[in-house]
């Protein structure tokens, strides 16, 4: 699987951590437990057009909102997320 980096441009799967699913809402800071732990834990496991979140740890450090079909592992749209301010991509 490939991943194309806004930043670095296209790359390997093999430089990227999986940030977890983009699509979840997460609970505000203050809410109850169980609403944490709904959010962390109860997940569905949707086949098809999914939308993930992906750090390109081994280049530009960069996060990134990455569309991905679950079944094909096909990549679709890449978003820029989050720039890491410590370093620039070499």
């Amino acid at each position: 699987m490939r991943i194309v980096c806004p930043v670095c441009g296209e790359r390997s799967v093999a430089e990227f951590a999986y940030g977890g699913d983009a699509t979840v809402v997460r609970p505000a800071l203050d809410a109850p437990v169980e609403a944490w732990t709904s959010a962390v834990y109860d997940r569905a496991n949707p086949r098809g057009a999914h939308s993930e979140f992906w750090q390109h740890v081994l280049g530009c450090r960069s996060w990134l909102k990455v569309e991905r079909d679950t079944a094909t592992h096909r990549i679709g749209p890449v978003a820029l997320v989050g720039r890491f301010a410590g370093r620039e991509p070499a």
